[in-house]
């Protein structure tokens, strides 16, 4: 069964990036090296993030100039990106497909894509990871197609900056699975439940 999942860093007080839109503040911290990224990415097929964090990977990371790093980090899995730009380049050898509007759609282009064998013949699991940012994941909260959240909780804070998940999600919809320590990190592990109107019936 495929599921939806938001893996991220974060800090304690909840952004994700300062108000630069940088995560140098991630790498001020000490970490052990990455056994629960290592599970977590065992399980994805397919990827989603929007144009901010795709910029972000390009500029940090190299990945155009050096497409390696890429596949060290991601592999060979389509990664799909919300962008209504035009002008973002590709990583060379990578799957990446550039998109816009309404994430159902797209969200059922990425299960199709995990599903249909090709991805799991190169060893590949059938989930969906949204690498972010917070606004695009709450987009697919809003359609019901969010299934889990995975915090790697660092001990920063910084104030202001990019919220984890700028929406209003209510206790009942959210249920705490997991609780682990991972050298300086705290990763918490929710379950997602559907919008109140859809268990409802509406």
């Amino acid at each position: 069964m495929t599921r939806t999942q938001y893996y991220t860093a974060t800090t304690v007080d909840g952004f994700l990036a300062d108000e630069r839109n940088s995560l140098d503040w991630l790498f001020e911290v000490e970490t052990e090296p990455g056994a629960e990224f290592e599970r977590f990415i065992a399980g994805i097929g397919a990827m989603a993030m929007g144009a901010t964090t795709y910029r972000w990977v390009l500029e940090h990371e190299k990945v155009v100039e050096r497409p390696e790093e890429w596949r060290k980090y991601y592999g060979e899995r389509p990664c799909w990106v919300f962008t209504h730009r035009t002008d973002l380049p590709v990583v060379p050898g990578a799957d990446i497909r550039f998109v816009q509007g309404d994430v159902r759609p797209v969200y059922e282009e990425m299960v199709a894509a995990v599903r249909d064998g090709s991805d799991r013949s190169r060893g590949y699991g059938e989930n969906v990871w949204l690498l972010g940012g917070g606004e695009l994941v709450g987009q697919f909260a809003d359609e019901g197609l969010l299934d889990e959240i995975i915090l790697g909780v660092a001990p920063v804070t910084l104030g202001a900056g990019a919220p984890l998940l700028p929406r209003r999600i209510d206790g009942g919809r959210m249920r705490l699975t997991g609780v682990r320590q991972e050298g300086q990190f705290a990763y918490l592990t929710y379950e997602v439940g559907p919008p109140a109107d859809a268990r409802d019936g509406a």
